[in-house]
């Protein structure tokens, strides 16, 4: 019973985190901090991700093996157990429950977890209608005992509230101004095949460090470049068939896309260097990112992106085999899901 009334109790905290989230950092930090009053747990993994391509963009972390990260996070995105793109009903997943106890299935605890001494990892997707925006793996160490399916149940049940705060937080990036701090050149990292960095752009470093913040005396983790490339290796392995690209928030309104493409003829032993690309994100891509994050219908997303090619009501009627009553409709709800007042505002936002 105690257990009960605990469990619910942070689960309450969490919901009413959620309904006032502004910044996903924060909110992140938040909810890791009243797992912990419920869930046992060691070290953890709680990334953003692009909501169409499900790739990672904007992780926070804490993990003991830092100085391995290309590795660690090359060998999560080439692990199809309990992989996040495989999630969904529920949207947790315990490792030593779901092998049974055969660990060793999963290629990231037989290499690395497992010899670092972590006992079990809770895998958990954060996933709606609109699209997938983060996953949190939690991961226990030993000597602890596995996780329960308590736990399972428990993070089931903070899912939802959690999924539509990370899409709201999104959606709140576009409401700022955007700032005069796109790259105007594609900028470009270098890495091995060991996702290791080789070289980069002059300007990459500085572009890098405002993706994830750090300390002005550490080099900047190039975390979302690992991601990008890392779903590279998992598209040419057949793990999974998302492109290697991610939409990032960069800062004041500014969104970036990161892609990774590999160099030469790499043939099957996948020997090529990797490049990654920093670009500013496309209206396209912006419009994209903001219908999702808006919860746009996908009526309302194609009238969006008529309207944005420059169409008027009647034109984009036309376009759409609707009546121009009902054009003004779809606007309408358009400007009340995104909370504004025009078509000046609206396309301020969307554009950039």
């Amino acid at each position: 019973m105690a257990t009960s009334i605990a469990h619910e109790r942070v689960r309450e905290r969490i919901v009413r985190l959620c309904r006032g989230a502004a910044q996903a950092r924060e909110l992140r930090a938040a909810v890791l901090d009243q797992l912990r009053h419920v869930i046992e747990f060691d070290s953890y993994v709680f990334a953003l991700t692009d909501p169409r391509t499900c790739v990672g963009c904007d992780p926070l972390a804490d993990v003991p093996l830092l100085d391995e990260l290309p590795r660690l996070i090359k060998l999560k995105y080439v692990t199809a157990v309990n992989r996040w793109t495989r999630l969904g009903e529920p949207p947790v997943a315990l490792l030593y429950e779901g092998t049974g106890g055969r660990r060793e299935q999963s290629l990231l605890w037989r290499d690395m977890l497992g010899p670092a001494g972590i006992v079990d990892v809770a895998s958990m997707v954060f996933r709606d209608r609109f699209g997938c925006w983060g996953f949190l793996d939690l991961w226990r160490a030993t000597p602890a005992t596995p996780f329960t399916s308590a736990d399972a149940d428990f993070l089931t049940t903070v899912a939802p509230p959690v999924t539509e705060a990370l899409r709201h937080c999104q959606a709140a990036t576009f409401t700022a101004r955007p700032a005069d701090t796109e790259p105007r050149t594609p900028l470009v990292l270098l890495l091995s095949p060991e996702l290791t960095i080789r070289a980069q752009t002059r300007q990459t470093h500085d572009y890098l460090r405002r993706l994830l913040p750090t300390p002005a005396e550490r080099s900047p983790v190039p975390a979302a470049a690992y991601n990008v490339a890392a779903q590279l290796v998992a598209l040419e392995e057949g793990v999974d068939d998302h492109p290697p690209a991610a939409g990032v928030h960069l800062a004041q309104g500014v969104w970036v896309t990161l892609r990774a493409a590999r160099i030469g003829d790499s043939g099957a032993e996948r020997s090529g260097d990797v490049t990654v690309t920093i670009e500013y994100a496309t209206p396209a891509e912006r419009l994209d990112i903001f219908s999702r994050a808006f919860a746009l219908s996908a009526r309302e997303g194609e009238l969006l992106q008529v309207l944005a090619h420059g169409a008027d009501t009647r034109q984009a009627a036309a376009q759409l085999h609707l009546s121009q009553h009902t054009v003004q409709d779809h606007l309408k709800s358009i400007f009340l899901k995104t909370g504004t007042r025009s078509r000046r505002e609206l396309f301020a936002r969307v554009l950039g």
